[in-house]
């Protein structure tokens, strides 16, 4: 199976799907997720899938996970997902999905961002700061910032933009203790990566992580880790700043919807093959690049 735009598993019960994975029960304390081939810009899911996508961010994010263990636990439970499905569906689960503890979600994005990019460029360029983070004056598009920061957004339903927050804002919403925690490790996991991947010529310019409690009320890393989806991967050897930097991520596709006349609202253009192609290029080569293994 080359691609899977959406899963149809019917020895589970479907609990939702979000832009890129659909998630199913597996008993009353774990899930089945599944990593499809669906691609989203702008918020906006495309009517394409692209080749290989989910599988490389399913051994992706396992990568991290793995790597990351000692300094948060994860949500994996190491349970083979083709265990758990019909003998006719193991090809729909097969290297794209994980079965995972059922957290309680908390809804804030913990975003960190490492260097100046995208919408925190725009933010920075019309406030000096981003999402309420004051930066030295002077800095330009890609620049380093003296120090990564930690720019929260709270999780938009599907369709809808995740709207930035302040840390004040994080603090009102599920406590201080908390906050301080999802901060401090979001930022560490950042670092630690960062370094990690600057040895495999690759900056991390900015990403995010999701976090969950569990049934003790302990903070647990969720969803995916350092993908290619959940962070702005720029090739070392390629970074000029000042410049909009080539990325080992969808900023190909929306690049290419930029150049469209599209309001940025469903349905999205219709993905030209080249630019499909291209797209998933780059999401295994992301995978090479950076975890030195190729997609299994």
């Amino acid at each position: 199976m080359s691609t899977l735009y959406e899963s149809s598993l019917r020895s589970l019960p479907l609990l939702g799907r979000g832009k890129v994975r659909d998630n199913y029960a597996v008993g009353d304390d774990r899930l089945l997720i599944v990593t499809t081939d669906r691609l989203s810009a702008f918020d906006v899911v495309m009517g394409e899938p692209i080749p290989d996508k989910g599988r490389v961010l399913n051994q992706m994010a396992n990568f991290w996970f793995d790597r990351l263990g000692h300094i948060v636990p994860n949500h994996l439970t190491g349970v083979a997902p083709e265990t758990v499905v019909a003998p006719d569906e193991v090809e729909q689960v097969k290297g794209r999905a994980v079965v995972v503890k059922r957290l309680t979600p908390i809804l804030v994005e913990a975003v960190v961002r490492g260097y100046l990019a995208g919408s925190g460029w725009k933010d920075y360029q019309a406030t000096g700061a981003v999402c309420g983070v004051t930066l030295p004056p002077g800095l330009a598009n890609a620049q380093k910032l003296p120090e990564p920061i930690f720019t929260p957004a709270a999780k938009a339903e599907i369709g809808h933009h995740d709207e930035n927050i302040t840390f004040d804002e994080v603090e009102r919403r599920i406590g201080k203790a908390l906050a301080a925690d999802i901060r401090n490790i979001s930022i560490r996991l950042y670092q630690e990566a960062s370094e990690y991947a600057a040895t495999r010529g690759i900056i991390i310019a900015d990403t995010k992580f999701e976090f969950g409690l569990d049934s003790d009320g302990k903070l647990v890393l969720m969803d995916e880790a350092l993908t290619a989806d959940s962070s702005r991967f720029w090739p070392a050897d390629q970074y000029l700043v000042g410049s909009n930097p080539p990325s080992f991520d969808k900023q190909f596709v929306r690049d290419w919807l930029e150049t469209q006349d599209w309001n940025k609202a469903p349905p999205a253009p219709q993905l030209p093959a080249p630019v499909v192609a291209k797209t998933s290029e780059k999401y295994r080569e992301a995978l090479e690049r950076l975890t030195g293994q190729v997609l299994a």
